[in-house]
């Protein structure tokens, strides 16, 4: 994912599905330390529901 791509998630998630920027802040140093894609981080640690989730990864498919 580019970082223009990354800039824009982060805006998805928090303009359309009102993830707090604390709740990304955490993923995001989570994934420094256990790699992995941004929005799985965030269902792990029960940031976002099933169904954000699945809006997450279908906004990644038309990005």
């Amino acid at each position: 994912m580019g970082p223009s791509t990354y800039t824009r998630l982060i805006r998805f998630l928090q303009e359309e599905l009102a993830i707090s920027a604390a709740a990304i802040a955490l993923a995001v140093r989570h994934s420094e330390h256990d790699p992995g894609p941004l929005p799985m981080i965030l269902w792990q640690y029960g940031l976002v529901t099933l169904e954000q989730l699945d809006r997450i990864y279908d906004w990644l498919e038309n990005a």
